[in-house]
């Protein structure tokens, strides 16, 4: 078998049996999953979050430690002054309460041409961000947002008591600096549905449009895209699957709705991703599954080169996430 289809998938000590489903499935399609030239460094600042949402696969919270340092943001920015990135990604967490983010921001705008932050839409609307905001803004800083659901019982339930208006009074906010409005200020603000329970997502033509209609009637925002993502199987809804009793049924869905198309535009054949410690991984998944790049625990500091097109991507179960209905890329 070529090292292209990965079949010597390096699985965590609590992976199940479906990443040779997963082998299995890009061998029943003729398919390889192989590296191509990398264009996006994502950075993950670290686990510490203001919320403890079901569904993250990361299990971030109030209480967590792993936070990057001063020492590695700046390893960091000179991984990045190294190699061309198109995309600059900082994601966590919540990115905002990484001491260090503004500085990153600072230094990480020059070298790419489009630096984002995935946002939870509440810490970046805490009264000490102001100046983060205006940093955000004078750079213009792409923000994915994420907001699960149109539905403020179902978003309250997967995030925590009063997100839901929280999450809208944010969202007026960033319109009010003219975030949702690309074409003409030149901000965006994307956001990211996912569902609030074990299920796939509906198609995202669909979500797009109706969060579109109803954001805008009932409150008069506005936002450029939608990604509409299925819950990747880790962390905080990994337990919360096995402890409903929903995971082998999750599984099934994931391996069902297999599609071949999805392989091509997975993000981690252009993607290399930082953890808050400086290792690198082939995405923010493997990360939080302890899969180092390729196989291979690597930091920055020891890198010389970007992932040459071709080399190996470590896959386990959780890649079926990325393949199903139209992907995750």
């Amino acid at each position: 078998m070529s090292k292209d289809i990965v079949s010597e998938n390096i699985l965590s000590d609590d992976s199940e049996n479906y990443a040779s489903s997963f082998d299995k499935a890009l061998m029943e399609n003729k398919l390889v999953l192989k590296r191509e030239k990398t264009t996006t460094c994502q950075i993950n600042v670290g686990y510490l979050c203001n919320l403890s949402c079901r569904h993250c696969h990361l299990t971030a919270g109030p209480d967590r430690k792993e936070n990057m340092t001063e020492k590695t943001a700046q390893q960091v920015i000179k991984y990045a002054q190294r190699y061309q990135f198109n995309t600059i990604d900082i994601t966590g967490g919540a990115p905002e309460m990484n001491p260090n983010i503004e500085m990153l921001i600072e230094n990480l705008t020059p070298l790419c041409s489009q630096i984002i932050i995935r946002s939870n839409l509440i810490a970046i609307n805490k009264a000490e961000q102001t100046k983060l905001i205006s940093t955000i803004k004078r750079n213009n800083v792409t923000i994915i947002a994420s907001f699960p659901s149109i539905n403020e019982v179902q978003t309250n339930s997967q995030r925590g008591d009063n997100i839901f208006q929280q999450s809208i009074e944010t969202l007026k906010i960033l319109n009010s600096l003219g975030y949702g409005d690309v074409k003409n200020s030149g901000l965006e603000l994307n956001l990211v549905s996912n569902p609030t329970g074990a299920f796939m997502p509906s198609a995202q033509e669909q979500v797009e449009k109706r969060f579109r209609t109803i954001l805008d009637n009932k409150w008069g925002i506005q936002f450029d895209n939608l990604y509409s993502f299925a819950n990747v199987p880790l962390g905080r809804f990994k337990a919360w699957l096995k402890k409903t009793g929903n995971f082998d049924n999750y599984m099934e869905k994931l391996t069902g709705n297999f599609n071949p198309c999805a392989v091509q535009n997975l993000m981690c054949r252009n993607l290399v991703s930082i953890a808050w410690n400086g290792y690198l991984h082939d995405c923010d998944f493997n990360l939080a599954n302890k899969l180092p790049l390729g196989g291979e625990k690597t930091h920055i500091s020891e890198e010389n080169a970007l992932p040459r097109p071709g080399s190996l991507i470590a896959t386990a179960d959780h890649c079926f996430t990325c393949t199903a209905g139209t992907g995750f890329t």
